[in-house]
């Protein structure tokens, strides 16, 4: 066998996707419902999207917040590994809290070690309401991370009492939260912020002098090109919502 008959088998960089879900107890009945029975489903699209991605392993970390915050997954988990556990709502809504667990996981020493390096991540925050702690002070903490500044970055904003200033914040653009009123336009745009943003994160690009130093900073962010999708998707479904959803734009909570 020649040298240019052998097979080398090149390691794929990670995504992880973080969901940041509001499990406070105005979230409890059929928002929190919709989130669970949604990402059940979800969870396995991405699967599919890992598997036919040559250059990228698209992996899961999801954590809770309410009085305080929790990690659902220990370590980001591979979506063909993933299990989603249906989560509950009560308690209050400390938003700040959960910045600052996450902009401690998002470090090389946490959840961003992979050896073979890593796209920059998707962060997907969905809530329902005000923060009920100094958010401001967990967010400028956060703000300043080099994963977290290259990430893509969407809020969905659940029903009328969600704070979109808040939320358009979080995100570094207000153009990148979703307003959702109903069950029906939650689980499409779970949905669809999940696959899309696993698509164009982990596409593969012109690096360059673009490389993984382990920290982030030298990672390109793709959230320009993310939040076009987004509001190119807002458009079309205001020409044509989708057919297959009788409950689209009709019940509100």
């Amino acid at each position: 066998m020649g040298i240019f008959d052998e097979t080398v088998e090149v390691a794929r960089r990670t995504m992880v996707l973080f969901f940041l879900i509001d499990a406070s107890g105005s979230m409890s009945g059929d928002k929190m419902g919709t989130v669970n029975n949604t990402m059940e489903g979800v969870v396995r699209e991405l699967e599919d999207i890992s598997n036919d991605n040559a250059d990228a392993e698209l992996k899961v970390a999801v954590m809770k917040f309410s009085s305080g915050s929790e990690w659902i997954t220990n370590e980001p988990v591979p979506a063909k590994d993933f299990s989603w556990n249906y989560l509950d709502a009560r308690g209050l809504t400390d938003l700040g809290d959960a910045c600052t667990q996450l902009n401690e996981k998002l470090s090389r020493n946490a959840f961003m070690n992979e050896a073979a390096g890593s796209f920059a991540p998707a962060v997907f925050l969905m809530s329902d309401g005000e923060p009920t702690d100094n958010y401001q002070k967990g967010l400028e903490l956060l703000k300043q991370n080099n994963w977290f500044k290259k990430a893509i970055k969407v809020s969905i904003a659940i029903g009328n009492d969600a704070n979109e200033t808040v939320l358009g914040e979080f995100a570094g653009n207000p153009e990148a939260v979703i307003r959702v009123n109903n069950a029906s336009e939650l689980r499409y745009w779970i949905r669809f912020v999940s696959v899309r943003a696993s698509e164009i994160g982990s596409k593969s690009a012109n690096i360059g002098n673009n490389a993984d130093d382990g920290t982030g900073n030298n990672i390109p962010s793709k959230q320009e090109d993310f939040i076009e999708e987004v509001k190119k998707e807002k458009v079309n479904l205001t020409k044509e919502p989708p057919k297959d959803d009788p409950g689209w734009g009709t019940d509100q909570w």
